[in-house]
């Protein structure tokens, strides 16, 4: 396939444009399987900057971490490893197998759902939540939708870890993924909720790529 982000992009709009913002993660995930392309968000290593954050703490979360769109899995066996009960879920049947696939006997609880609509008993259920590009690929109203879903996974003492593609406002929205500007970030801020320290950064790239690593508390 030529281009990879082009037909991911295409697929994107053909599913918005029918009402559906998330139908299409599936068929794109199921045709890289088939056909060998890559996406572009699948590193098959755990995020840098989920690495680079543990790495600053003297003492990793404790309890119940919840990993958003898990994609293969790698983010959700870095915090397991940590000692952590994970829950890892995403919207696509076929990512989700393939991270039972890659991790025979692994300690996370791998499972099909949709942030849009979670489980009820998530409801301030986790201790520590990563997300990591979810929020950028969804438009409109489903981008606040999902900013607030995962803001309110957040346990009361608990920490979000959220990272994003970002642009000035100024900037245009451009093609999908979506930057979010920095007022987008309160999406995440249910009650209790609160930004306790962001990165702002530009990772190298043609073009370079700006992102925020944000790190939010529930009090």
């Amino acid at each position: 396939m030529a281009d990879p982000r082009a037909h991911a992009r295409e697929m994107a709009r053909e599913s918005i444009g029918r009402g559906d913002v998330t139908g299409w993660f599936d068929r794109l995930y199921s045709e890289s399987l088939r056909d060998g392309f890559a996406i572009s968000w699948v590193d098959l290593a755990p995020n840098q900057y989920l690495v680079e954050w543990l790495g600053r703490l003297a003492n990793p979360p404790r309890g119940h971490a919840l990993v958003v769109g898990c994609g293969y899995g790698d983010d959700a066996e870095l915090l397991a490893g940590t000692g952590m009960d994970v829950t890892a879920f995403d919207v696509s049947p076929t990512a989700v197998a393939r991270c039972r696939s890659r991790f025979p006997g692994s300690r996370v609880e791998y499972l099909v759902a949709d942030v849009l609509r979670p489980p009820a008993q998530w409801i301030g259920a986790f201790e520590f939540v990563f997300e990591a590009y979810t929020v950028q690929v969804l438009p409109g109203e489903a981008r606040s939708r999902c900013a607030a879903s995962i803001g309110g996974m957040v346990a009361p003492g608990g920490t979000l870890l959220a990272v994003a593609r970002s642009r000035r406002p100024e900037d245009p929205e451009g093609a999908m993924p979506w930057p979010l500007t920095r007022r987008e970030l309160d999406l995440f801020l249910v009650p209790g909720m609160r930004l306790t320290e962001l990165t702002e950064l530009v990772e190298p790239g043609d073009p370079p790529v700006p992102r925020f690593v944000a790190e939010f508390a529930r009090d």
